[in-house]
C-alpha cells in the first residue's frame, strides 16, 4: 500500500513542478527572442525615423509651408481659379468612373478566380498583374496607338465625329487601365482563404446566385471590397504618367489635378502648383488614416473567422 502511494503521488509532484519550469522556460524563451542590445535598437529605430522624416514629413510639411506662403487668401483663390476647378472637377469624375467600373470587374474577376476552376484561369491572373509591370507611359501609349489619327480605330472614330484621344473618354480608359488591379487583388486571396463551404450551404438551401452572393459573399468581402477601392481611387486621383500622354494637356478642359501642378511648376508659379499639391497630399492623408482603419476592421474579421 505504501509503495503504491509514493508511486502514484511521484508523478503528480513530478508534474506539479515541472509546470512552473516549463512556463519559465518559454517565457524566458520569448524574452530573449525580441530582446537585442538597446543600442541595435536605438540605431534601428533612428534610422527609420530618420528615413521617414526626411522622406516622407518633411517633403509633405514642406508643401502645405509653400501653399500657404502668400496666406490663406491667396490659398484659396489658388483653389478658386476656373482652370484649378475644372482639373479638380475633371480628377473626381475620372476618379468616380474608373473606380467604379474597376469596382465591378474586381468583384466579377475575383469572384470568378477564387470560386471556380476553368480554362484560362492563369490566363486571367496574369492579365490583372500587367498594369503593374508595364509603365505607365506604356499604357497611355497604347492608347494612342488605339484612338490616335494614325492608330487603328483613329480614322474611322474621326470620320463619325467620335472624340476618345485627347479629351475625357481617353483619361477615362488610361485611368482605368492602369487601376484595375488594386481591387482584384485585394479580393482574390480573401475569397480564397474564406472557401466556398457558406455559397454551397445556401445554394443547397435554395438560393439563387445574386442572392448568394448578397447575402452571403459581399458581407464576407465588405471589408477588403472598401479597402481595394480606397486604394484604387487613391491612384487614379493622383495618376499622372498615362493620362499626360492622353489628355493632350488642353487647359480647362483636359487637365487633371496632378497635369496642372506640373503646368503651374513649369509656368513658375510656384504657390498655385503648390496648394493644388497641398490638396492632393491632403487626400492622400485621408486615404492613409482610411486605409488604417479598414485594416484594422479587416484584420479584426480574420480573427473572428478563426475563432
Amino acid at each position: 500500500m505504501t509503495m503504491a502511494t509514493t508511486s502514484s503521488a511521484t508523478p503528480v509532484a513530478t508534474t506539479a513542478a515541472a509546470q512552473p519550469v516549463t512556463a519559465n522556460a518559454i517565457r524566458l524563451a520569448q524574452r530573449d527572442a525580441h530582446t537585442e542590445p538597446r543600442l541595435v535598437r536605438g540605431i534601428v529605430i533612428g534610422l527609420a525615423l530618420t528615413f521617414l522624416s526626411i522622406f516622407v514629413v518633411l517633403p509633405l510639411l514642406l508643401v502645405f509651408a509653400e501653399a500657404f506662403s502668400k496666406g490663406f487668401g491667396f490659398y484659396l483663390s489658388a483653389l478658386s481659379d476656373p482652370e484649378a476647378l475644372s482639373a479638380i472637377w475633371l480628377t473626381l469624375v475620372t476618379a468616380a468612373i474608373s473606380v467604379g467600373l474597376n469596382l465591378v470587374f474586381g468583384v466579377a474577376a475575383a469572384w470568378a478566380i477564387a470560386k471556380f476552376e476553368f480554362r484560362g484561369r492563369t490566363v486571367l491572373i496574369t492579365l490583372i498583374d500587367l498594369p503593374f509591370s508595364v509603365s505607365p507611359v506604356i499604357s497611355g501609349l497604347v492608347f494612342v496607338l488605339l484612338f490616335g489619327a494614325q492608330g487603328y480605330f483613329g480614322p474611322w472614330l474621326m470620320a463619325h465625329g467620335i472624340h476618345i484621344l485627347f479629351a475625357v473618354p481617353a483619361i477615362v480608359l488610361a485611368t482605368t487601365f492602369v487601376t484595375f488591379p488594386f481591387v482584384a487583388r485585394e479580393l482574390i486571396p480573401l475569397m480564397q482563404e474564406q472557401g466556398q463551404q457558406e455559397e454551397e450551404a445556401a445554394i443547397s438551401l435554395g438560393a439563387r446566385g445574386w442572392q448568394t452572393f448578397l447575402k452571403v459573399t459581399l458581407p464576407n468581402i465588405k471589408w477588403g471590397l472598401l479597402y481595394g477601392v480606397l486604394l484604387c481611387n487613391a491612384r487614379a486621383m493622383g495618376e499622372f504618367g498615362a493620362v499626360s500622354v492622353v489628355s493632350g494637356h488642353i487647359r480647362g478642359e483636359t487637365n487633371t489635378m496632378p497635369l496642372l501642378v506640373e503646368i503651374l511648376y513649369n509656368e513658375y508659379q510656384l504657390v498655385a502648383s503648390f496648394a493644388i499639391a497641398s490638396l492632393l497630399a491632403f487626400l492622400a492623408l485621408v486615404t492613409l488614416i482610411a486605409k488604417t482603419v479598414l485594416e484594422g476592421q479587416i484584420e479584426e474579421g480574420r480573427h473572428v473567422s478563426d475563432d
